[in-house]
């Protein structure tokens, strides 16, 4: 009985759910930081300074 329990390598589908939703929230987060306005400067400083 032991070993049929520590056999199970995969995720089931809670863990697939708990996944999918940190993973968009984690994505929100992200899309929110890289388009505002303080970050886009500093990414637009850091282009203009490497084309220069």
């Amino acid at each position: 009985m032991l070993t049929r329990l520590r056999g199970d390598a995969g995720m089931n589908t809670a863990e697939y759910a708990v996944g999918t939703l940190a993973a968009v929230a984690f994505g929100g987060i992200l899309l929110k930081v890289l388009t505002s306005d303080s970050v886009q400067s500093a990414l637009a400083a850091v282009i203009d300074r490497a084309l220069k």
